[in-house]
């Protein structure tokens, strides 16, 4: 049987962030951009109140992974984000895939991603087809 994914939520009036602790790459984008809103140091590690809504939206969308996104709160905001996909090998890591994903896992389940998901290339992954942050530990080149 398929471990339940973790997700967490937080909110505050006008967003909810969701975090998928799973999917995260560990590229420190989001406390490197914005401490005050996202800090590993402090529990719970998001901060709503710490920056404008429209801050922390602009954060979420550097993150490399996906792992960090946002829905909103408010009934009548129909506000959707689209993009054309886009491909790229980082070195030394993943290979990112911007846009919207519908991927079919080798065990045959089915997952929708959205904005950029993260693709192991190294093999260390031990959440494969996804990028763990492993390939550093690994030392992948490539």
């Amino acid at each position: 049987m398929a471990e339940k994914e973790t997700i967490k939520e937080y909110s505050n009036e006008d967003i909810t962030v969701v975090w998928k602790p799973k999917t995260c790459t560990h590229s420190k984008n989001c406390w490197k951009g914005l401490l005050q809103v996202f800090n590993p140091q402090n529990r719970p590690w998001v901060n709503m109140d710490g920056a404008s809504t429209n801050r922390i939206k602009k954060q979420i969308a550097a993150c490399p992974s996906g792992a960090l996104s946002y829905r909103s709160n408010k009934e009548d905001d129909q506000e959707e984000v689209y993009m054309e996909t886009k491909v790229e090998a980082m070195e030394n890591g993943p290979l990112i895939v911007y846009g919207t994903l519908n991927i079919t896992n080798s065990d045959g389940t089915k997952e929708k991603r959205n904005k950029t998901t993260a693709f192991c290339r190294c093999g260390a992954s031990n959440n494969k087809p996804y990028c763990d942050g492993a390939h550093i530990e690994a030392g992948f080149k490539g």
